[in-house]
């Protein structure tokens, strides 16, 4: 087992989910647990998620902001925030990377920027386990320095 090898952890982490990426996202609300897949952006220690203010996530993630991740031989434990609506003027560099990232489904009709409610949410790693080849990483993000 390695531990905090935090520029091996990122590289691994840029190629694998520095993409559109499906991971599963597990809340808690009222004592019992949620879990549903999203798609996904990773860069230096958060994943990005375009949903919805109003949807039973963001909700959960009011009451209670520490939520669990898992996705492609990778699980972690971090805090969601909502950094608000997508069109706002403080998320516009954000905003155009991740149109760029879902491009394949983001205009499809899912997604409406005219809608207020329409936010990013981040999600800032705490701590977690990557496995590559046999090896096990357990990684402390705060090492990486998330934004």
């Amino acid at each position: 087992m390695q531990k905090n090898i935090s520029q091996t952890s990122e590289n691994i982490m840029k190629e694998r989910f520095g993409k559109d990426s499906l991971i599963a996202l597990a809340t808690v609300s009222d004592g019992k647990p949620y879990v549903r897949a999203v798609n996904s952006y990773y860069e230096d220690g958060c994943f990005y998620v375009i949903t919805y203010e109003l949807s039973n996530k963001m909700r959960h993630i009011r009451e209670n902001p520490i939520i669990g991740i898992c996705g492609e031989w990778f699980t972690a434990q971090g805090v969601g925030e909502s950094l608000g609506y997508i069109c706002a003027n403080e998320n516009r560099e954000l905003a155009e990377k991740l149109r760029r990232v879902f491009s394949e489904w983001y205009y499809n009709g899912h997604i409406d920027e005219s809608d207020e409610n329409t936010c990013i949410l981040k999600i800032k790693l705490e701590s977690g386990v990557l496995l590559k080849n046999g090896v096990r990483y357990d990684v402390d993000f705060r090492e990486i320095g998330g934004k």
